[in-house]
Parts: C-alpha cells; sequence; structure tokens
C-alpha cells in the first residue's frame, strides 16, 4: 500500500469520526429534551434498568456486526455517564430549581408510581430517585441529597408499615404531607407463562401478605420475598422462566414486557397504601384546608396514664384518626404512641393539650402538621387508560392469551 493510499484511508477515518461526533452532538440535544420531559412528568431521571436494557441490545447488535461487544459496552458506558452529567448541566441552569424526591423501589413500584402522580406537572418539575430501602430514601433526605421522601406508612389490609414509624422517630424528619393511593395487585408473568403452570411468585413482603386468600386458593404457587413489587417483576423479565411469576401493578407488567395473568388478587376490597411526604422542615398548611398532626409519644410510668391521655385530646375536641404503638429500641416491653390528629399543632386546642400531656410522657413531640388526604387516588394503569383513551382499545388476542381462565376475584390491596 502506498503512503497515498494510506493518507487516502485515514482521511476516511477522519471523515467517518466528524459524522460520530455529530451524531454524539444529535444525541446530547435528545438527551437534553429528555431531561426536561422527565422533570415534567416526575419520571426517574438516572433509569438504570433501562441503561442495563440498552446495554444489552447494544452488546448484542455489536456481535452481529462483528465487534467487539465488552469494548462497545465500555464506550457506551462512557456514553452515558456524558449523558447524565449534561442533563445535570441543563438542571443547574434552569431558573426554577426541580423539586428532589426520593422513595423506595424501582420504576413500576407503587411508591414510583405514588410520586409520579402526586408530583407530575409540578412547576419547574420534579426529578425522582429510587433506591433499594426506606432508610436510604430517608437519609438521602437528611443528607441534603434530596428535598423529600415519599414513605408508605400504613395499608388497609396489612396494617401499619413499622419500618417508616421507626425512621420517623429518629427526630430527623417530619412530616409534610400525605398521599392515599387505590392499588389493584396483578398477578404477572412471562408470554405464555399460566396460572397453573406457575410455581414461585415474588413481590415485597406486603404485597405477599395482602395476597393471602389468593395463595390459599392455589396452593402449587409458593410466595418469595423481594426488595419490591416491581424488583420481582423485573426479575421475572430477567430468569426468562416461564414458572416464576410476580405480583406487583399493571404499570410495571408494561415496564418490564410482562403478561397480566389475573388482577385484583388481593385479600379486601377497596384497599389503599397511605403514604407519607417526610423533609427536613415543616411545610405551611393554608387556613381553608384539613389539617392533619402526628404525635410520638412515650408514657410515664403510672397506672392509667394512657386513659388521661385520650381524655385530654376528647376535652379539647380533638380527634384521634390513629394510635399505634412500637417498642422502644433497648427497652423491653416498653413503648412509644404514635398518633394521628385533625387539627393544627399551632391552634389553641394543640397548644393547650401539649401542655396538659407534657406530665404524662416521658418523650412528647410533634412529627408535623400537613394537609389531610381525603380519598384515595388511582395510580396508572397502561390497559385501562388505553381502553378509555378515544379509538384505542385493549388488544382482545393478547388479553385471552394472558388470562387462560375465571380466577377468584380476592378483592383489592396495595403494597409499597
Amino acid at each position: 500500500m502506498t503512503a497515498v493510499d494510506l493518507s487516502e484511508l485515514r482521511q476516511r477515518i477522519e471523515a467517518v469520526d466528524r459524522q460520530i461526533l455529530a451524531l454524539l452532538a444529535e444525541r446530547q440535544g435528545i438527551v437534553e429534551a429528555v431531561a426536561h420531559a422527565k422533570l415534567r412528568t416526575a419520571s426517574p431521571f438516572r433509569d438504570r434498568l433501562r441503561e442495563d436494557h440498552l446495554l444489552g441490545e447494544l452488546r448484542a447488535a455489536a456481535t452481529a456486526l462483528g465487534l467487539d461487544a465488552h469494548q462497545i459496552e465500555r464506550l457506551y458506558r462512557v456514553v452515558l455517564d456524558m449523558s447524565v452529567a449534561h442533563q445535570e448541566a441543563t438542571l443547574r441552569s434552569r431558573d426554577d430549581v426541580p423539586l428532589r424526591v426520593t422513595y423506595q423501589g424501582t420504576e413500576g413500584s407503587y411508591s414510583h408510581l405514588t410520586a409520579q402522580r402526586r408530583y407530575g406537572e409540578r412547576q419547574g418539575g420534579a426529578l425522582l430517585t429510587g433506591h433499594d430501602s426506606f432508610a436510604a430514601a430517608a437519609a438521602a433526605v437528611v443528607d441534603g441529597a434530596a428535598d423529600l421522601a415519599l414513605l408508605p406508612i400504613e395499608n388497609s389490609t396489612a396494617g401499619s408499615i413499622n419500618e417508616t414509624y421507626d425512621l420517623l422517630a429518629e427526630g430527623h424528619l417530619v412530616i409534610t404531607g400525605e398521599v392515599i393511593s387505590a392499588i389493584e395487585h396483578c398477578l404477572l408473568g412471562l408470554p405464555g407463562a399460566t396460572v397453573d403452570g406457575l410455581r414461585t411468585v415474588g413481590s415485597h413482603p406486603q404485597g405477599l401478605a395482602q395476597c393471602r386468600t389468593f395463595f390459599a386458593a392455589h396452593p402449587h404457587l409458593t410466595p418469595r420475598a423481594e426488595i419490591d413489587t416491581a424488583g420481582a417483576a423485573r426479575k421475572v423479565r430477567d430468569l426468562g422462566d416461564v414458572t416464576v411469576g410476580a405480583i406487583a401493578s399493571a404499570a410495571a407488567a408494561s415496564t418490564y414486557g410482562l403478561h397480566i395473568l389475573a388482577r385484583g388478587i388481593q385479600t379486601a376490597a377497596g384497599n389503599a397504601t397511605r403514604f407519607v411526604e417526610v423533609s427536613r422542615h415543616a411545610a405551611p398548611v393554608a387556613e381553608h384546608e384539613l389539617a392533619k398532626t402526628s404525635l410520638v409519644l412515650a408514657l410515664a410510668d403510672r397506672p392509667g396514664v394512657l386513659g388521661e391521655i385520650l381524655l385530654c385530646f376528647s376535652r379539647r375536641g380533638l380527634s384521634l384518626t390513629k394510635l399505634e404503638s412500637r417498642p422502644l429500641p433497648h427497652t423491653p416491653w416498653q413503648y412509644r404512641f404514635y398518633v394521628d390528629l385533625l387539627g393544627h399543632a399551632a391552634s389553641a386546642a394543640f397548644a393547650q393539650v401539649l401542655v396538659e400531656l407534657r406530665p404524662l410522657t416521658t418523650e412528647l413531640r410533634v412529627l408535623g402538621t400537613y394537609c389531610a388526604a381525603t380519598a384515595p387516588g388511582t395510580l396508572p394503569d397502561p390497559e385501562r387508560d388505553a381502553a378509555a383513551a378515544p379509538g384505542l382499545s385493549p388488544d382482545p388476542a393478547r388479553d385471552a392469551a394472558a388470562a387462560p381462565g375465571p380466577l377468584p376475584d380476592p378483592g383489592r390491596d396495595g403494597a409499597p
């Protein structure tokens, strides 16, 4: 090969490099638009699951083109990091700062869907980030990495979510709001899976507990605890085993390419999960809003003191909506009580009752005053929403394949 030939080849390579750079610049412009869209719809900012899926597709495409799949993955991990850095720079350049919200779970979990419903279309947008645990989501707020955390605190079927109460007892966070989500559990499986063909079903422990009647009616199914409902759905997709199913939301089925084998498999009808919004700082409540206040207290050691405390609330016309006890750490057989009441902590009645409670308690703290939620909200359901849209309807053939036969309808339920 002559020197002229080599020079020509190098020019061709340089031309290809310029095309690659132009395409990277075009990609960066699309990424910037994605950042704005995610803020507007309160979608997770960095989607690790989607990144893993994208890298898997790129490895397969690289192999088909005769490229080194490992090196292509390394290259695209750098490209993804560049994209994230550009999105962060885009956020810093905005005049209106987005709200940073954390939650426990992955995309498609009930916590994620509730956060998306609450903060979607917020002025300035919302930046959602999922964590593996309630503690990690709360710690991000305590450390200043997030403004709010949205944590489930009780379910109308399975009861209180004790980890959230214990996090509130640490005293670093205050409740600034609550939201109630009506949640329908679905049994999910791979395309081609059937209820009779499943053997194990994974979900968050709350989800499993809320579907006891369904498991009793299908004794061949073995429940398996997972970190969250959507995580269980993701595992079904990744395992590729038609004998493994998950209990999760309809949105999780859409996210992970699964079929809905049965809907409404929870035990109780009208089931809902209550979430609390927590922050480092209290939030104002408008005068026209129905206010709720949460307290934590530990009883003085004398007979009948709990009755005296309840009488204090009654005399001041304060209505209790919840009374919950939790063991005191490192103090066997002694308890804290968590109390929810209607009313504002700054009202005269509350100020008077707090004075009266002090000699009756060894610990007394206001966890927050916030707007009371009055009714459960409905979470996204891709098939239901498509059916409701003009000119759109679910695919009957797909639905018939996804639901092989009639199943008992034990009711409704919800989980984080």
